[in-house]
């Protein structure tokens, strides 16, 4: 697979070029029936707020509960703070640059299929009017950008994505910290209080308990959506050939040709990925799979459910 097509590694022009693939995609209420994420939001303004707009006299009718006494007191006369309803929300957008991310048998690594769903989440966000912003994490680190509506601010977050995607190499150490996943979704809860959009982009490799439960804490307060990159050896091995395996130094090559290897390697791999499904599911979080043989926005357009037809 040739790592300069951006199948292996992204690119910032790629990211910030995807921009027009995402036009027409929305996260908010307004899908089709028959999409994933029907009835997730109860509506377009859930999660807004108001926002503080001026101090102005109080005229008869005003609600009392905005009198500002401190104000009223130093003029001498009543005086009420008027909000503007908050139009937009912030969202983040959380993507997985871990080593385990770094495969890919067709079309694909799952580490720049995720690089591309991150870019379109991102993109989708900003053209929805809303703040964009995010995590990106790899096996020893994670990379916050505050959410911000505004050009540059996808630009700083895809920058992120592409400095994370192209340091993966496979000579790279395996992770000291198992718990990395875990620990971005913490660093999410510690950002998003309330009233996010949370769009989580990983292969949730290590997912377990501690995830669920995290998961179900952050989609408490927040509208969260789960990204799931799988690669399609997950779902079935090939007949022939051989498969190397490595671990930090050591490579080990196998004849998948031979049924007593063939069919323990599918059943564990199969497996480990309805796993992790089955979790998501437990966390009452809209789960959403793509698989690294096809094209990021071609998949997401179809689980948004786009091709049900036009909306109602």
């Amino acid at each position: 697979m040739d790592s300069s097509d951006g199948r292996v590694y992204v690119s910032l022009a790629q990211l910030m070029a995807l921009e027009f693939q995402a036009r027409g995609l929305s996260f908010p209420a307004r899908q089709p029936r028959s999409s994933i994420l029907s009835g997730s939001h109860a509506s377009r303004l859930r999660g807004r707020g108001l926002n503080f707009d001026e101090l102005r006299r109080y005229q008869p009718g005003d609600d009392l509960r905005h009198l500002d006494w401190r104000a009223s007191l130093r003029t001498g006369r009543p005086v009420v703070r008027t909000f503007t309803e908050e139009r937009d929300r912030p969202a983040l957008i959380v993507v997985d640059q871990r080593m385990s991310m770094f495969f890919g048998s067709r079309r694909s690594f799952k580490s720049a299929l995720a690089a591309e769903l991150g870019a379109l989440a991102a993109w989708m966000v900003f053209h929805a009017g809303d703040r964009v912003g995010g995590l990106v994490f790899n096996d020893r680190s994670i990379e916050t950008v505050a959410p911000l509506r505004s050009r540059q601010r996808v630009q700083a977050l895809c920058s992120r994505m592409v400095e994370q995607n192209n340091a993966l190499n496979a000579g790279n150490p395996d992770a000291e910290d198992e718990d990395q996943l875990d620990k971005a979704l913490l660093r999410c809860l510690a950002l998003a209080g309330h009233d996010h959009l949370i769009c989580i982009v990983s292969d949730f490799a290590g997912a377990g308990d501690r995830t669920l439960q995290q998961l179900r804490r952050l989609a408490t307060h927040n509208d969260v959506i789960a990204l799931q990159v799988y690669d399609p050896m997950a779902l079935k091995l090939p007949d022939r050939g051989r498969l190397r395996v490595t671990q930090g130094r050591l490579q080990v090559e196998l004849a998948v040709g031979q049924r007593h290897v063939h069919q323990p390697l599918e059943d564990f791999f199969s497996g480990r990925l309805k796993d992790v499904a089955d979790l998501l599911r437990r966390s009452q979080v809209p789960l959403m799979m793509f698989s690294t043989a096809e094209e990021a926005s071609v998949q997401l357009r179809s689980e948004l459910g786009k091709s049900a037809g036009p909306r109602p």
